[in-house]
Formats: C-alpha cells, sequence, structure tokens
C-alpha cells in the first residue's frame, strides 16, 4: 500500500485526483489518499442536486458543490471532516465490501478509546449516531472506496446546507437518507487535533508502522493531468448540475406585484418546458416569456441573461428579475 500525500483542500482538485489516481497511476500498486476539502457539498453520482442542496444557504456561505464518481447520498465536508481512498484491484474479497474498507478506521477509534461499529450497508456509528458514510466506484478490474469521518465538523452547517424544503419537487435521482449524526471529538478520552488524528488514521490504512516510507508525491506531470480533469468534469456545472436525473418542480412565492407560480421540468440541465402562473399583472401574453425560457440551462446566470434580453416588466408587474430568480432557485 502506497499513501498519496495531498495538502489541497479544493474539492475539485481532490476529486479529479482521486480520479487520476485510479485511472493513470500504476495499477500494479494499492493506494490510499487522506484528503480535507473547505466547505463542500458532495453530491453522489445518481442524485439530484437541486433536490440535495439548500441552494440559498450555499449561495449565501460560498460552499461549493461537486458531483462524485460513485453512488450514493450527498454529504457535507469542512476542514473538520477527513476523508480516505483506497483504490485498490477489484477481486471477490474486495467487490461490494464495505465492512473490509471501514476496519481500519473503527481499529484507529478504538485504540482512542472509541467503540466504532459498521452499521447497515455503508455507515459507521457511534452510539448509533453516524459520523462516516462510505461509497465505491468501479471501473475495469480497479476499484475505489472512499469514505467519510465527521471528526469536528460544522454540524449545524451540515444539517442548513443539506436541507431542502421545496413546495414539490418530483425527481428520478437517489435521495440522500437522513439520519442522526455526530463528530468523533466529544468522545475523544484525549482531546487530540484533526491533524494528530489525520497521522494516526493512516498509520492504520496503511497496516505499516513506517507508513510514512511509502509516500508518494505527485510529480508535475500528474499535477497537469489532475488540473485538466478539473476543467473538463469538476468545474463544470455540466457535470455538478446538468447531470442530474430529470425533475419535476412547483415553487411559489408572494411578492409585491402578486402571487408568483412556476411548474417547470428539466432534463439534462435543461429547462424543457415552464408554466408561469399567478395573480400578478402584466400587459404581455406570459407565454412570450415561457418561450424564451424553454430550452436553457437551468442556471441563475442563463435564466437572468434571458430575462433581460425582454422587456420583463411587460409581463410582471412590480415583479422584478430578481424577484423571479428568487422563487426559481432560492425557494427552498
Amino acid at each position: 500500500m502506497i499513501s498519496i500525500r495531498n495538502e489541497s483542500t479544493d474539492p475539485h482538485f481532490n476529486l479529479a485526483l482521486e480520479e487520476y489516481a485510479l485511472n493513470y497511476l500504476d495499477p500494479k500498486e494499492d493506494y490510499v489518499i487522506i484528503w480535507q476539502n473547505e466547505p463542500s457539498v458532495i453530491i453522489g453520482r445518481n442524485q439530484n442536486t437541486a433536490e440535495e442542496v439548500n441552494a440559498k444557504f450555499i449561495k449565501d456561505n460560498n460552499i461549493h458543490v461537486v458531483r462524485r464518481l460513485s453512488g450514493g447520498g450527498a454529504v457535507y465536508h469542512d476542514l473538520g471532516n477527513l476523508n480516505f481512498t483506497f483504490i485498490v484491484n477489484s477481486d471477490k474479497d474486495v467487490a461490494s465490501n464495505f465492512k473490509k474498507f471501514t476496519e481500519p478506521v473503527i481499529k484507529a477509534l478504538g485504540k482512542l478509546g472509541i467503540n466504532a461499529v459498521f452499521s447497515g450497508r455503508n455507515d459507521i456509528t457511534i452510539d448509533g449516531k453516524k459520523f462516516s458514510g462510505n461509497a465505491q466506484y468501479y471501473i475495469k478490474n480497479r476499484l475505489l472506496h472512499h469514505g467519510t469521518i465527521l471528526f469536528n465538523s460544522d454540524l449545524a452547517v451540515v444539517q442548513e446546507a443539506l436541507n431542502v424544503k421545496i413546495d414539490k419537487l418530483q425527481s428520478k435521482g437517489i435521495k440522500s437518507v437522513k439520519s442522526r449524526v455526530t463528530n468523533i471529538y466529544p468522545y475523544l478520552k484525549e482531546k487530540i487535533s484533526v491533524k494528530k488524528f489525520k497521522d494516526i488514521l493512516l498509520k492504520f490504512l496503511m497496516e505499516d508502522e513506517n507508513y510514512s516510507e511509502k509516500e508518494y508525491i505527485l510529480n508535475d506531470r500528474d499535477l497537469s493531468e489532475i488540473r485538466k480533469l478539473m476543467e473538463e468534469r469538476y468545474l463544470r456545472w455540466e457535470w455538478n448540475y446538468g447531470e442530474s436525473p430529470a425533475f419535476d418542480v412547483e415553487k411559489a412565492m408572494r411578492f409585491e406585484g402578486g402571487k408568483l407560480e412556476l411548474s417547470f421540468n428539466v432534463k439534462d440541465g435543461l429547462l424543457q418546458g415552464i408554466k408561469i402562473h399567478g395573480d400578478f399583472f402584466g400587459k404581455k401574453d406570459v407565454k412570450e416569456a415561457e418561450d424564451v425560457l424553454k430550452g436553457k440551462q437551468y442556471r441563475e446566470e442563463t435564466i437572468r441573461a434571458a430575462l433581460e434580453a425582454i422587456d420583463f416588466s411587460e409581463y410582471f408587474s412590480a415583479i422584478t428579475i430578481d424577484n423571479f430568480i428568487e422563487c426559481m432557485f432560492y425557494n427552498n
């Protein structure tokens, strides 16, 4: 087992690093990475991003939203959270064997006096509360297993960032399962820093006292290829939002000019159709505004630009473009 040194806290880079290591580093070797992200929501491969995140809270708090390659539910990361990744050959002993990859974490916590247990399909818990979720991704004969560890995260932000309250949203995406969560920090008999815990954890993941001698340092070529992957996938709206399964949404808000009701369908990140209703006034037929929006990306910048290109006030009296955007994107 070889550890890959990574000090980045950029989720776009870190997910690109995982993909790069999986596909391009020596396939005869097994790798482990421990990494941290600045505040981010990481979306499961088959999930609907709009259904998983509190869009207004995400925007107001500058939280990244990035889709990963593996399935499973959405998770919140910050610098109080540790992530671990195994990249190994996928044989019968490891295929879908979540327990195998969580055992080193459980052993590391046992060393610190914490009784953690593997629970359900892919979680680790303390006193019935989840602190680690795990997911896997396969390609050819290689397996990527990664998991989260809530060490000392801001749990209030976890709840806010993933707390979605849309009037009506029907989606074929895989929904996150809400569960009670906890940090491991309160259970530590001797309080240690996340950096110290990272060192302890790496020793157990590597199963080697001399783990520091088995380290791979990314070279210039590696870094160049990882950044290329970032640009091509993880920094793109089309991947993080546009890849969401088709969904139907109904939203409504009341403004000075009356009630605005929006019903729309999104597929491949594009508005397939939209109906605008309400008790607002306007001089022109609102169907013309609907036709302008049809086919556009379900993205704030794109919708705003389309609305600014028409004489918006002719369709909506005493309702502004900002009001429309708030209803469409930030009415959770």
